[in-house]
């Protein structure tokens, strides 16, 4: 089969490899997927480039978000049969500590994710336990059902389950032509909220326009500025933040009293500046919220199924092009989701 690798540091044209490896068989608990469609992530391309949260060990098999139809089962899988559509909760977790208890699988100490921790769904087969599996309606088409289980589960858990986000509030979210911002705008105006958002073209600023209040382009204003005067000098009850070191005061910045700020990432750096007055002098809260549980995401699933909400897919590449999803996403070319089709022209 065919399958991509990382094999170095650097550009995606000279790292990036489509290898010819052998089809992997399912082991006990396991399915395995012909994957029909796999969608690129920020972290897949940190995995490229070097991350401080990721070992440069190379190669590497990326692809975290996947979708497909189970080719083979193993004997002691009862649920899932030949033949049938299904996506992937890209985490797997030990089922037995205290967190695992609670249906926290991503609080797990030993959670574990396709892509870094297992090849991932970059590859015309991939081997997933059984245990991971959601069925995936008729009526959804696989780059929707590969294109939403990360990004939509990890704005989820910001807006709703952990932000707690209610009709009656203001929300701002950062970067809302990327994966989690397009999901997190969505998200938030299908809960009722007043929506802000931040982006850096008037291309992408029209696009997010459908669902956000007032865009507001940071490469020309100061956004916690603009959302003072957008809100006469309030601010937003919540900031969904995944941008980090160069965005973290403006976003503390640009909350109401008593406001919260969530973040699941800090894809510009992990060491801001903050001054803590501007916190604990205003009743202000940060909340961790990283990636989402089980529940968060068959919650999340549901809505895609209704087409309540569903990803905007940027462009739909071959395996062969999959260099073309790393650069375009690199150089911020894109509003919303990259996905790749291995078993397919």
């Amino acid at each position: 089969m065919r399958a991509v690798h990382i094999v170095d540091s650097g550009a995606p044209e000279d790292v990036l490899e489509v290898r010819d490896i052998p089809r992997p068989e399912p082991g006990p608990d396991e399915v395995r997927l012909e994957v029909r469609a796999c969608a690129l992530q920020h972290a897949d391309v940190f995995a490229r480039t070097g991350h401080p949260e990721i070992e440069d060990e190379f190669p590497k098999r990326p692809g975290t978000e996947m979708a497909g139809v189970v080719d083979a089962v193993d004997v002691r899988v009862d649920d899932w049969a030949v033949g049938d559509r299904v996506n992937v909760y890209h985490h797997v977790s030990c089922g037995e500590c205290e967190f695992c208890e609670r249906g926290e699988q991503t609080m797990c100490p030993h959670d574990r994710k396709f892509g870094s921790d297992f090849p991932g769904g970059l590859a015309e087969y991939a081997i997933v336990p059984g245990a991971n599996l959601e069925p995936v309606p008729d009526h959804v088409e696989m780059e929707t059902a590969a294109a939403w289980p990360s990004s939509f589960t990890t704005a989820w858990r910001m807006l709703v389950s952990g932000g707690g986000l209610a009709p009656s509030e203001t929300a701002l979210i950062l970067g809302a032509s990327g994966g989690v911002g397009h999901a997190a705008l969505q998200l938030a105006d299908r809960v009722g909220a007043e929506v802000y958002a931040t982006t850096s073209a008037d291309w992408k600023a029209d696009r997010a326009s459908t669902w956000a209040e007032s865009v507001i382009d940071y490469t020309r204003t100061p956004f916690d500025e603009r959302i003072v005067e957008l809100t006469d000098g309030r601010g937003v009850d919540l900031v969904a933040d995944h941008v980090g070191q160069e965005t973290w005061q403006q976003s503390i910045d640009s909350l109401a009293t008593g406001g919260r700020m969530v973040i699941c990432g800090a894809t510009s750096g992990a060491d801001p500046d903050i001054d803590i007055r501007s916190l604990y002098q205003r009743h202000r809260r940060i909340l961790g919220t990283p990636m989402g549980s089980r529940q968060d995401f068959r919650d999340v699933g549901r809505l895609i199924a209704r087409g309540e909400v569903s990803p905007v897919i940027d462009r739909v590449l071959p395996l062969d092009r999959v260099a073309e999803g790393h650069q375009a996403i690199e150089n911020r070319e894109v509003f919303g989701k990259v996905v790749v089709t291995p078993n397919r022209e």
